[in-house]
């Protein structure tokens, strides 16, 4: 398994080429940037990428959080669209294989069956795009009152039927409501990237890497177990009294836990 670092969790002024010679100084493999709107910001992290060495791991979309493909208005929905689709762009330019996609929002407007609907008829106009560029769609759970339980985020990508259609895990947000290494088994080879946070159930808060509730031992049993190789992404916050030396934290603990 390979060490990632969210371009968001590097600290905040620094210039592009900077953050990624920040995160290679540090130990990480690769780097998981948001959607770029123009080329110049594409060609920017191409030649970043170039420079350090290090690998894309994928693209976080940005439109799916305001304009969600389970929303009723059809110029929401073609935002979004337009915006995953402008991500497989990045991502085949980047070499990154796959995409992170929210695939929807359950809100007191929309009801959990037209989120379902809703979202899978969209990302299906997405997968022959994705099949041509070999990007995979990378769903993601978070708190979006959607897919709430392994077994149906297993059938809700099976029923796409498609290589290109698969899971991005994140190991933290599933503490609320379940355990990630119980998830991790049922997703088993669904599972194309992992998102790394730690979680404080009580005070319902996110904290650093192994200060939480997570047991990362039995998470990283499941992943090998599963026969996982791919990258485990860090999306943590800034530590705003030391950014940099932060970072170098960061990537300490994440050898820790892949020597588990």
């Amino acid at each position: 398994m390979k060490k990632g670092i969210c371009i968001g969790s590097l600290p905040g002024g620094m210039g592009v080429l900077d953050k990624f010679k920040l995160a290679k100084e540090a130990g990480f493999d690769g780097i998981e940037p948001g959607t770029l709107q123009t080329d110049e910001n594409l060609l920017e992290v191409k030649y970043a990428a170039t420079e350090t060495g290090l690998q894309i791991t994928s693209i976080m979309n940005m439109a799916h959080w305001s304009s969600p493909f389970s929303s009723a208005d059809p110029a929401e929905v073609q935002k979004g669209l337009d915006g995953a689709r402008r991500s497989i762009e990045c991502a085949s330019a980047l070499g990154a294989g796959a995409v992170l996609i929210v695939p929807a929002v359950v809100n007191e407007g929309v009801t959990y069956e037209e989120a379902y609907a809703r979202s899978q008829e969209q990302i299906k106009k997405l997968l022959p795009m994705a099949a041509e560029k070999k990007i995979v769609i990378a769903i993601e759970n978070v708190w979006n009152k959607f897919l709430l339980s392994p077994i149906e985020f297993a059938r809700y990508i099976d029923e796409f039927n498609s290589p290109w259609a698969k899971a991005y895990f994140d190991v933290g947000n599933i503490l609320l409501y379940g355990f990630p290494q119980h998830w991790i088994k049922s997703l088993g080879t669904r599972i194309a990237r992992i998102h790394l946070k730690d979680f404080k159930v009580g005070p319902k808060s996110f904290v650093n890497l192994t200060e939480g509730d997570l047991n990362w031992s039995a998470v990283m049993a499941a992943l090998k177990s599963i026969g996982y190789e791919g990258y485990l992404t860090a999306e943590v916050g800034v530590v705003k009294e030391d950014p940099v030396g932060g970072v170098h934290k960061l990537s300490r603990t994440m050898d820790k836990i892949l020597a588990m």
